[in-house]
């Protein structure tokens, strides 16, 4: 390797470490990125209308801030009330715990086995019951960080919308000029993925918020609102998601009713199941269909790599990686690897 070889290969491994150091910035450019393909299809509807390109903008901008500040309104007080009071009640869904397991007749073994203290495991393991009202308080006093990391995304993403070509443009010369035409090509590509991907989830959390909170509105569970929408909101996180939510309204069903354990389980199961056998399939049309096993993997590499941030777009990441390697190794390397 000679001394110009050696220079290029050191400036490379300089710039992978600034990229490294520079990932948290990266992942919510990459988020403005999403939704500025997302809301550029409304916008390009639009200007069919004979709107011109920033009027477009600004209308698609204005509802999109109008629907979200109704939803904020309708739905978020209520939410916190009820998220508040599910806080609240976490003492005592422990203590209930402590009394059903204890009650429990171990026979021969019970000389053996101690008593259980839930509370003084979840203690152990740093999450004191009796404090976590107040460390819901802390996860929050971050506050003026998340929204200005939001406001950087809204920013951004009208930024992109205003003139999405140009920025296109500016990174296919970055790739080499017998490439260029190819990497539109996968940009499209890409764009339609990403796209049926965001449009499916959306469309899959509403589902599942609305079967939950009607079979829980049926068992008669307490905070039914707080239940669907953590259910639906949750349904972001392929694997983790969906086994979590099952969590709250179990919790409120220990102190509440016991018996109604068994029916929350058994419907969340048939409702997830419903969504990842039948919905799935017909919404994303098999467009963006993902192994679980990579799905799964992706989850805890991204989550490693980059934090709670990581693991929300560790979807959308891994649904953009899936299509470049499908299209430059498979497509462009390997299926034309000619050893004749």
């Amino acid at each position: 390797m000679n001394f110009g070889q050696s220079l290029g290969f050191l400036a490379f491994l300089i710039s992978l470490y600034i990229l490294w150091q520079l990932r948290q910035l990266l992942l919510l450019i990459f988020t403005s990125v999403i939704f500025s393909v997302v809301l550029n299809r409304l916008v390009v509807k639009l200007q069919k209308y004979n709107f011109s390109r920033p009027k477009a903008v600004i209308i698609i901008s204005a509802s999109a801030v109008v629907i979200l500040s109704l939803l904020l309104t309708l739905i978020l007080p209520p939410f916190l009330e009820q998220f508040e009071l599910l806080l609240n009640l976490l003492p005592k869904v422990v203590k209930k715990l402590n009394e059903l397991i204890n009650s429990f007749d171990f026979g021969e073994y019970k000389e053996i086995i101690p008593p259980i203290n839930i509370e003084k495991i979840l203690s152990d393991y740093g999450f004191p019951t009796s404090q976590i009202f107040n460390n819901f308080i802390i996860l929050f006093s971050n506050f003026f960080n998340l929204t200005f990391q939001l406001l950087f995304v809204i920013i951004l993403t009208i930024i992109f919308l205003l003139n999405p070509q140009k920025y296109r443009r500016y990174f296919i010369k970055i790739c080499p000029a017998f490439y260029r035409h190819r990497i539109n090509d996968i940009l499209e590509k890409s764009e339609v993925s990403i796209v049926s991907w965001l449009s499916g989830i959306i469309v899959n959390c509403i589902f599942i918020a609305t079967l939950s909170g009607l079979g829980l509105w049926v068992l008669q569970v307490k905070l039914v609102l707080v239940h669907a929408l953590l259910a639906g909101l949750l349904n972001f996180i392929p694997n983790i998601g969906p086994t979590l939510s099952v969590v709250f309204p179990v919790m409120i069903a220990v102190v509440d009713s016991p018996w109604k354990i068994i029916p929350i389980i058994i419907w969340y199961f048939i409702v997830q199941n419903i969504e990842s056998y039948w919905l799935t399939p017909k919404v994303m049309a098999d467009k963006v269909s993902l192994l679980p096993a990579v799905t799964l993997f992706s989850q805890i590499f991204f989550a490693t790599a980059f934090g709670l941030l990581g693991l929300l777009l560790a979807l959308p990441l891994t649904v953009i990686a899936k299509t470049w390697i499908e299209e430059i190794l498979f497509y462009d390397i390997l299926d034309k690897w000619n050893t004749h």
